[in-house]
C-alpha cells in the first residue's frame, strides 16, 4: 500500500539505537548542528530521471542533518524520510526538524533500521526509488559499511539509486576525528562493488556538478558516487540539452555565486 495525496497514513522509523551514541559526531556534534542543505537544481534533475508514472517518488535522506533536502522533497510532492544520528537538531528543534517532524527521525544507520508505513493499522516496510548519503559515508568506521549497506539494500527498490557524495579529506575539530573512513574515490567503487553496489559514472555525469552537497556546495574537494544494485534496471538517461549543460555549470559557479552576493547580499 503506498501513500497518495490527501490519504491517512504515518511513517515510523524502528531503530535498534534511536540515536548513533558511539559515533563522533554525536560526541562532538559538528555538521549535525550547521548543515542543512539542499539543491533545488538536483531535485529538478532527480525528478526528470524518475518521471511520474502514477505513483510518487520515495525518497530516504541517511544523514538528513537539519532536514532542508527533505523538507524540498515532500513540498514537490514526494515521500520523503529522513534519518539522523545525532538528536541535536530534535532538541533544539533546529531548522526544518520544527517544520516537519513527523518525516525526520533519529537512528544510527550501522545498527538494524526499518521505514515503515502505516495506514489503517497495518504496517508495510517502505521500499525507495532512491536513498541519498550527503557527506555521510567518511563518517562511517570501515567495518560498519557492510550494515550500512545492508540496510539500503533492504530500502532500495531495484530500480533505485543510492546517490552520495563523500569526503576524501580528513577532518579533526576540537581535537575529534570526525572522518573515520578517508580513501580516495577509487576505493569507495571497488568496496561498494563488493558490498552489491554498482557506481555508474553516466549517472554521475547526468548529474552535471548539481548535487545536494560537493565541491560546488559547501564541500571542497568531494567526490560522487551514483550506484545501483542492479544496473540493468537503473533508469534511463534523459537527454540533456546545451540549455541544461549551460545552466548546470553556471549554477554553483564562483562567477553566479559573486553576482548572487554584489545583487542580494547572499
Amino acid at each position: 500500500m503506498l501513500p497518495t495525496k490527501g490519504s491517512d497514513f504515518r511513517i515510523i522509523v524502528s531503530a535498534e539505537r534511536e540515536i548513533a551514541y558511539n559515533s563522533p559526531d554525536h560526541i562532538l556534534p559538528w555538521g549535525t548542528r550547521r548543515d542543512n542543505s539542499r539543491n533545488r537544481r538536483f531535485n529538478q534533475k532527480l525528478y526528470q530521471l524518475y518521471p511520474k508514472q502514477g505513483e510518487i517518488l520515495r525518497v530516504l535522506d541517511l544523514g538528513c542533518s537539519g532536514g532542508g533536502f527533505v523538507k524540498d522533497c515532500l513540498d514537490d510532492g514526494c515521500l520523503a524520510v529522513g534519518i539522523e544520528g545525532s538528536d541535536f537538531s530534535r532538541k533544539y528543534y533546529r531548522a526544518e526538524w520544527a517544520t516537519i517532524p513527523d518525516f525526520l527521525f533519529t537512528g544510527d544507520i550501522v545498527a538494524d533500521f526499518e521505514v515503515l508505513f502505516e495506514s489503517e493499522g497495518r504496517f508495510e516496510r517502505v521500499e525507495f526509488d532512491v536513498v541519498t548519503s550527503w557527506e555521510v559515508m567518511e563518517h562511517i568506521a570501515e567495518h560498519d559499511l557492510p550494515k550500512v549497506a545492508a540496510n539500503v539494500r533492504k530500502h532500495l527498490r531495484p530500480t533505485g539509486l543510492w546517490i552520495m557524495s563523500v569526503s576524501p579529506n580528513e577532518e579533526i575539530i576540537n581535537g575529534m576525528r570526525l572522518h573515520q573512513t578517508v580513501r580516495p574515490k577509487s576505493w569507495w567503487v571497488e568496496r561498494f562493488e563488493q558490498l552489491g553496489f554498482y557506481h555508474l559514472e553516466d549517472h554521475t555525469r547526468y548529474f552535471s556538478t548539481q548535487f545536494v552537497r560537493g565541491p560546488k556546495y559547501d564541500a571542497p574537494g568531494s567526490f560522487h558516487l551514483v550506484l545501483s544494485p542492479d544496473p540493468s534496471m537503473a533508469p534511463r538517461l534523459p537527454k540533456a540539452t546545451l540549455g541544461s549543460m549551460l545552466l548546470d555549470r553556471w549554477l554553483g559557479s564562483r562567477s553566479q555565486r559573486l553576482i548572487r552576493r554584489l545583487l542580494v547580499g547572499d
